[in-house]
């Protein structure tokens, strides 16, 4: 296969966007750069390639595969367990890693898991860059994730112009140190789940009080308070509308990370500490089962904590 193809690993909520996005771009999946997928499920590249009948796509049985087959790969993984499965499994993502491969993995995992994987690609003549991104389903599947990158800066040249802006409104490298991106990205979700704690509170509060929740989602849209994330999941969470763009096990798996990241730099992070004790608490109710859901169920726990009180 030629240099010139680009590998895609892990095609599910976020991957599957910004895959449809490389392939509408015509920056991947023609005959000079057919791009290369790998899924732990299957179908769900069969499901692109059945998508996008006219494009060069072509379905590896491994990730080593992938990047044994590509001068590029983009990793999008859903936990650290299965990046790290992913990555140094047998047939995983390292094994196919040879002088002149390069790897961006656009995850969100811990730093020490993005400075582990870098120092393994390096370590056999890779490049890496470490690319996690801010925005979910929608921004993935409209091309407008916001890409939080360190690691290579000459890869990142490469790939910034190309498949980044292909798939995000904007790219910032913070550093050639691994580990800056993760940083940022856990700055920037962990600040959304408090946003959308604090907003179920609110709207909590609101009916309580004999309050309509809609009406004050309406004020606090016309103040200075007003943000995008509240006017989006402000009215389907009174509306009991969950349906996953961001699940809320991800959401606490984020938030979690942030804490612990906040513990070992002794900063005060109680604020933040409370919401992700809320979406853990979310996350493990047996009876409301909404850990699959979006992150904007933690509304329904918040809810329930109020009432019962």
């Amino acid at each position: 296969m030629s240099p010139a193809a680009i590998g895609f690993v892990g095609v599910g909520i976020m991957g599957k966007g910004m895959v449809g996005c490389l392939l509408s771009s015509e920056i991947a999946g023609n005959s000079d750069k057919p791009l290369i997928l790998w899924n732990r499920t299957r179908q769900k590249c069969q499901d692109i390639q059945d998508s996008f009948p006219t494009k060069n796509i072509i379905i590896m049985d491994t990730p080593r595969d992938v990047v044994e087959a590509c001068g590029v790969t983009y990793c999008m993984l859903s936990t650290p367990e299965a990046s790290r499965s992913v990555f140094e499994g047998k047939d995983g993502v390292l094994a196919g890693v040879s002088q002149g491969k390069s790897i961006v993995d656009c995850a969100t995992l811990a730093e020490a898991d993005m400075k582990r994987m870098s120092s393994a690609v390096v370590s056999l003549g890779g490049r890496f860059l470490e690319a996690p991104v801010s925005g979910s389903k929608a921004p993935a599947v409209n091309g407008v994730l916001i890409f939080l990158c360190a690691g290579s800066k000459d890869l990142f040249d490469e790939v910034e112009g190309k498949g980044l802006a292909a798939m995000g409104k904007a790219s910032h490298f913070l550093n050639t140190e691994v580990g800056y991106g993760t940083k940022a990205k856990l700055v920037v979700n962990s600040l959304m789940g408090t946003m959308v704690a604090a907003l179920s509170e609110s709207l909590a509060l609101s009916t309580s009080v004999g309050l309509d929740p809609l009406k004050i989602i309406e004020v606090i849209g016309q103040g200075a308070i007003a943000s995008p994330v509240y006017a989006l999941k402000g009215p389907k969470m009174v509306q009991g509308d969950h349906a996953p763009n961001f699940p809320l096990k991800h959401a606490h798996k984020d938030m979690k990370l942030a804490s612990d990241m906040a513990k070992s730099a002794g900063v005060g992070f109680s604020v933040t500490d409370q919401a992700e004790k809320y979406f853990r608490e979310a996350k493990e109710d047996k009876i409301l089962n909404v850990a699959d859901d979006d992150f904007s169920a933690v509304y329904e726990h918040i809810r329930s904590e109020t009432t019962q009180k």
